[in-house]
């Protein structure tokens, strides 16, 4: 298996998206965002099918997209309680325009294919140093605003109270966020990219507490569900998405039997 020079890419570019998504996951789930996951998967589909259009590479456009699309939502959604109504909007319209961008590309059908459902091991070298690169951006702003981003996502009451600015530290990790979402896409495509930005997360939880533990299970969670997937593909020819996403839905089943239990 890896004697092939695609497998190689596809573990390496794997191994780096399930380190990112394991570490951003934890806060997504602990500011109960999931919905702002999927919503930027939708986004990500309008960036790519516009990248397609414009003869870029579909992560430059997943990108511009997304970040852009971050920077609205952080912008007008200050107000909690018109935060999804925003979201909803700025979805509806990057649906949209996704659409037009793909009926106006001559790319074959086969490209929004590889959109949705996503298409690893057809990732070139280039690709995979273009995705590290990005990964070791979001991991080091991480590194850098750790503390921060973690008294405002498990404390907001408390941060906020201690003078924290709750909007900046929510437009970075907006923008962290739509950053995870171009880099995960290559593994799962955008109709499942919620499944590794919260499903390892939201596992983890649920077997220990603290920030770092759980940081450590989801990206274990996540590294199996993708490593597995990888193999189980290649064995059978089956898409990749279909294995990773029912692993992370497998594991988060035992969590909660775990949970359960625990509390019987």
């Amino acid at each position: 298996m890896f004697s092939l020079s695609f497998m190689r890419y596809a573990f390496v570019a794997g191994t780096f998206i399930a380190i990112v998504s394991g570490v951003i996951g934890v806060f997504v789930v602990a500011r109960n965002m999931p919905f702002m996951t999927h919503t930027l998967s939708e986004i990500g589909f309008a960036g790519a099918s516009f990248a397609l259009f414009m003869g870029w590479p579909a992560l430059n456009g997943m990108l511009l997209f997304t970040i852009l699309s971050s920077v609205m939502v952080g912008q007008l959604s200050i107000d909690e309680s018109r935060r999804e109504s925003v979201i909803s909007a700025v979805s509806a319209l990057f649906i949209g325009l996704g659409i037009l961008f793909l009926y106006l590309s001559s790319k074959t059908a086969s490209s929004a294919t590889s959109i949705l459902f996503g298409s690893v091991v057809g990732i070139s070298r280039h690709e995979v140093v273009q995705l590290v690169c990005l990964s070791a951006v979001v991991l080091v702003i991480v590194f850098l605003i750790y503390r921060k981003l973690k008294f405002s996502s498990f404390d907001p009451e408390g941060a906020a109270a201690n003078g924290l600015n709750e909007t900046v530290i929510s437009v970075i990790f907006l923008l962290l966020l739509a950053m995870s979402v171009s880099v995960a896409v290559q593994i799962v495509g955008t109709l499942l990219i919620f499944v590794l930005l919260t499903l390892p997360a939201a596992s983890a939880k649920y077997y220990t507490t603290g920030t770092a533990k759980m940081i450590g299970l989801a990206i274990l969670f996540a590294l199996l569900g993708i490593w597995l997937g990888l193999y189980l593909a290649y064995i059978t020819n089956w898409p990749v998405s279909f294995f990773t996403s029912t692993i992370e839905v497998l594991i988060y089943l035992s969590a909660l039997l775990y949970r359960q239990r625990a509390n019987d």
